[in-house]
């Protein structure tokens, strides 16, 4: 440990100071909309027995109630035994079956009584073994990773509490989506790159880069979305959020903020590697002509962005695989195929996402061209 506080840079130092602070800041934000206090309380409990009698089988779901004895394991009833209630809904997605042994989230009551009241069996406790994944992928990212590991896990837990903290509770405060989702990609982007590159020509170029690739991802995802008629409720569970008392929300515009918001990742590495790659032809060779440089940097983008459309081809449509072998299995017409709402979403998301990997390669090259030749001006090379 004091070897590694030791290695630290006083650059590393204040940003991974300012990234704390930042997520300190994010962490007292309380955008949510107001709920109404809750009747009762979720609680870690353990299963004890099932009673599958009043289950019915219909092919490959069940539907029906199964009957739980149940020790609750947190909270003000820890200790204590209640029955509790799964209900089934012939739902693979959703219905889960339990049995003696599993860690169950219940819901309880607060006037619930021990041995009288039926409480409700949710699903299984997976907040246990979420934790210790984080745990391990932690570990690992600090052994080999080391003061870079430890500014990526910082950057990661930033990154989530924007999205929670902040594009999540204004969006369904109803503020404009894109925009929201443009400022939170510009803030992460921002933080993200010159924590990694510090604040000085590089980062500047990789930043500059990374929005300006952006912004064509969002006007491009704009167009796309309306072209092929897109309305964003082809997002999982849009539906039941309008459902649930925001009929007002803009679908489209959610979804196109979605589709820039899962891209700019891709964006950012692929604006620093030209960046980085640039700076290091500077650094080796002062005297190479501007014209030169920005060659260069073209060729270091062609180099990494097949490989980045790929990645997004894959991403996207392994979220969708089942969808796929559905139309595979039933021979389904490619045309058939390509109208389908779902598919046209993801085709949207992997294109447009391509367009902004193409589009940042020229925009940081030549912003390198420009900026890293010059002299600097109070800031770091």
């Amino acid at each position: 440990m004091v070897r590694f506080l030791l290695r630290i840079s006083r650059r590393d130092a204040v940003m991974m100071c300012l990234m704390l602070l930042g997520c300190a800041v994010l962490g007292m934000f309380r955008l949510l909309p107001e709920m109404d206090k809750e009747p009762g309380s979720k609680e870690k409990a353990v299963v004890l027995s099932v009673d599958n009698s009043n289950l019915q089988s219909f092919g490959l779901v069940q539907r029906g109630t199964q009957l739980l004895r149940v020790k609750v394991l947190s909270g003000r009833f820890r200790g204590r035994e209640f029955d509790a209630a799964n209900e089934l809904r012939s739902q693979m997605d959703l219905d889960k079956l339990f049995v003696p042994g599993d860690k169950v989230l219940v819901g309880i009551l607060n006037d619930a009584e021990p041995e009288v009241s039926l409480i409700t069996a949710q699903d299984f406790y997976r907040l246990q073994p979420a934790l210790w994944l984080f745990g391990i992928f932690a570990v690992l990212l600090l052994i080999f990773g080391g003061i870079t590991g430890f500014n990526a896990l910082l950057s990661f837990v930033f990154s989530c509490m924007v999205i929670w903290q902040l594009v999540i509770p204004l969006a369904l405060r109803n503020y404009n989506a894109i925009g929201i989702s443009l400022a939170a990609v510009a803030l992460l982007t921002f933080v993200i790159i010159f924590l990694v590159a510090g604040l000085n020509r590089k980062g500047i170029v990789a930043f500059s880069g990374s929005m300006l690739g952006i912004l064509c991802c969002a006007l491009t995802g704009w167009l796309f979305t309306a072209w092929l008629r897109i309305n964003g409720a082809v997002m999982p569970y849009a539906q039941a959020l309008l459902n649930s008392g925001y009929e007002a929300l803009n679908l489209s515009d959610i979804y196109v903020g979605a589709v820039f918001l899962s891209s700019s990742g891709a964006v950012m590495d692929l604006a620093m590697d030209i960046a980085s790659g640039m700076e290091e032809l500077v650094l080796k060779r002062p005297e190479l002509p501007r014209k030169e440089l920005f060659r260069s940097g073209i060729r270091i983008g062609r180099s990494v962005v097949g490989t980045m459309t790929t990645t997004l081809l894959l991403a996207y449509s392994g979220g969708y695989l089942t969808l796929l072998m559905m139309f595979a299995a039933q021979g389904t017409g490619f045309v058939d195929i390509v109208t389908n709402p779902h598919v046209a979403s993801e085709l949207a998301k992997t294109l447009v996402g391509s367009f902004s990997l193409v589009l940042v390669a020229p925009f940081t090259a030549l912003l390198g061209a420009l900026l890293l030749k010059r002299p600097a001006s109070g800031l770091r090379n």
